[in-house]
C-alpha cells in the first residue's frame, strides 16, 4: 500500500491537504482536510447586526456577495423586514453576476488546466505528467479561450460593480435592499455587459466543455458520489419570496423532497474544535478550537442533515430541478456549472426588464434590540447559512455552514465520509507521483476554503507532494 500527501492542492481556492491511500492502483482511503481556521463567527460577536452583510464578505474574495445575500436574509427574519421589488431585483442582480464570474473563473482558471496542456512554462508549469488527451489543434483552441475566459470573469465582475460599487466585498446590499437606484443608464450598462456574456457563454464556453466531455468520457462516472443532493433554493422573487431556484433534498438519486432547515447539524468528531456530546443545530452551535485534538484532521466540521452527508452546487440543482440527472460524476459538475452559467444570464435579463426606473430600492426601519434569524440561500457552490442571535441590538451569537463545508466534511461520529472523501474511493490512478486523477475529482466541486476556514497551521516537516 501506498500513502501519499498533497498538499497543497493546487489550483483551489487557499489551502487544502488530501491524504490519500493506493493500493492495486485504486485510491482505497482518503481524508481531506482543511488547514486553515475560521475565526470570522467569533468576530462578530459583540457587533451591530447591521454590519453583518459588511463584515462577512471578508470571508471570501471570490464569492463575497454571497454572504451578503446570507446576512441580510437572517436580518429580515430577525428584524420582520423585506426589501422592495426594486431592491429585491437588485440584489438578485448582484449576486447573479457573482456567480456567473465564479462559474467562468473556476473553469478557465481552475479546472481547465487538468484536461488542457499549457506551454512548458510558469504558471503552466510545473504540472502533473497525466494523460492529456486533446489533439494539439484543440488544446490549441481551448487554451485560447481561457485566456478569453478570464477577461469574461472580469468583464461580469465589472457588471457586478454597476449596482454594487465594488468588488470583491460590494458595498451596497442591505437588509431591505440596495443602496443603488435603477436609472437608465445602470441598467444600460448591465444588460450590455450581460448581452456579450450570454453570447460567450453560448458560443465558447458551452463548446469547450463539450470538447473536454467528448474526450473524458470516462469522467461521468469517475468522482462519483452517493447522490444526496441539497439545495437551498435562491433568488428570491419580490413580494411572494418564491425562488426562483426551488429548495429540495435528493436521497440516494430518488425523487426530490422538501427541504427541512431544523434537521441540519453539525458534527466535531473529526474537527478541531472542543468536543460536544452529541451533534448540534447551527443555533446551539460553537466554534471553540482545539487544535491538538486526538484523531482530528480538518478546521472543517461535518454539516449532516438527517444524519447524512449531501453535495450541493450547480450539480445539486440540477438534479433537484430535473433538469439534469445523467449523473453525479466529474463531468456532471462541469457540465451544469456551464449549463447554470447560462440560466442565470437569463434570468438576469428578464430582472432588468421587472425594474421599476428610479423606483424605491429599500425602505426605512427600525432594527428590534431582540431577534433571531437564519439566513439560507444557495451560493455558488452550494448550500450557505447563517444563524445569528440578538441581544440589547447587539450579535450575540453567529454560526456560518459554508457550501464547501458541506462538501468537503471530514468522517463525522458514525465513520460516514463527506461527498469528497467518497467520491475518491475507487478512483484507479496511473501514476501514484502524479496522482492527476485525485486533482481532477477534488477541483470539480470547486472548493473555497477560504469560506471554510481562516488561519494557517502547516505542520512543519510533512512530507508532501502538489498536483
Amino acid at each position: 500500500m501506498t500513502k501519499k500527501t498533497i498538499f497543497p492542492v493546487s489550483r483551489v481556492h487557499e489551502p487544502l491537504r488530501a491524504d490519500v491511500e493506493i493500493e492495486n492502483g485504486q485510491v482505497v482511503d482518503a481524508t481531506v482536510g482543511a488547514t486553515l481556521f475560521r475565526g470570522f463567527e467569533n468576530i462578530m460577536i459583540g457587533r451591530d447586526p447591521r454590519d453583518a452583510a459588511l463584515l462577512t464578505q471578508r470571508i471570501c474574495g471570490i464569492c463575497s456577495s454571497a454572504h451578503a445575500i446570507a446576512a441580510a436574509l437572517a436580518l429580515q427574519e430577525a428584524f420582520h423586514v423585506e426589501p422592495t421589488p426594486n431592491g429585491q431585483h437588485l440584489m438578485n442582480l448582484i449576486f447573479a453576476a457573482d456567480i456567473i464570474q465564479n462559474h467562468l473563473r473556476h473553469f478557465y482558471i481552475l479546472a481547465i488546466y487538468d484536461y488542457v496542456k499549457g506551454p512548458n512554462m510558469p504558471p503552466y508549469a510545473p504540472r502533473p505528467e497525466g494523460d492529456y488527451r486533446l489533439p494539439q489543434k484543440r488544446n490549441e483552441e481551448l487554451l485560447a479561450h481561457s485566456k478569453e475566459g478570464m477577461l469574461k470573469a472580469m468583464r461580469a465582475h465589472e457588471m457586478l460593480a454597476i449596482f454594487g460599487a465594488k468588488i470583491p466585498m460590494q458595498q451596497t446590499i442591505l437588509v431591505t435592499g440596495v443602496t443603488e437606484r435603477a436609472t437608465v443608464d445602470r441598467i444600460s450598462a448591465y444588460r450590455s455587459i450581460l448581452h456579450e456574456l450570454i453570447e460567450w457563454v453560448e458560443q465558447v464556453y458551452l463548446y469547450d466543455v463539450a470538447v473536454v466531455a467528448d474526450y473524458y468520457k470516462d469522467y461521468y462516472s469517475i468522482g462519483s458520489t452517493t447522490g444526496n443532493m441539497m439545495s437551498y433554493g435562491m433568488f428570491p422573487q419580490p413580494i411572494t419570496g418564491k425562488r426562483e431556484y426551488a429548495p429540495g433534498i435528493i436521497v440516494a438519486k430518488g425523487k426530490t423532497e422538501p427541504f427541512d432547515v431544523a434537521k441540519i447539524s453539525e458534527d466535531i468528531k473529526y474537527s478541531w474544535y472542543q468536543t460536544d456530546i452529541i451533534p448540534r443545530n447551527p443555533q446551539e452551535g460553537t466554534t471553540t478550537p482545539h487544535r491538538d485534538k486526538k484523531d482530528a484532521y480538518s478546521w472543517i466540521k461535518a454539516p449532516r442533515y438527517a444524519g447524512k452527508a449531501f453535495e450541493g452546487g450547480p450539480l445539486a440543482r440540477s438534479w433537484i430541478s430535473g433538469e439534469y440527472q445523467r449523473g453525479t460524476g466529474v463531468m456532471d459538475r462541469i457540465i451544469t456549472r456551464a449549463q447554470e452559467t447560462l440560466s442565470i444570464c437569463k434570468l438576469a435579463d428578464g430582472w432588468l426588464s421587472q425594474l421599476s426606473l428610479d423606483g424605491p430600492t429599500f425602505s426605512n426601519y427600525t432594527p428590534p434590540m431582540q431577534g433571531e434569524g437564519i439566513g439560507l440561500t444557495d451560493a455558488m457552490r452550494g448550500g450557505l447559512g447563517h444563524w445569528l442571535n440578538i441581544k440589547d441590538g447587539k450579535i450575540v451569537h453567529y454560526q456560518i455552514v459554508t457550501p464547501t463545508t458541506w462538501t468537503f466534511s471530514p468522517r463525522d461520529e458514525q465513520g460516514q465520509r463527506g461527498p469528497v472523501e467518497e467520491a475518491l474511493l475507487g478512483t484507479a490512478v496511473e501514476n501514484t507521483e502524479d496522482l492527476i486523477e485525485v486533482g481532477r475529482i477534488i477541483r470539480s466541486f470547486d472548493p473555497c476554503f477560504t469560506c471554510a476556514v481562516h488561519m494557517i497551521d502547516a505542520p512543519a516537516g510533512t512530507p508532501s507532494m502538489i498536483i
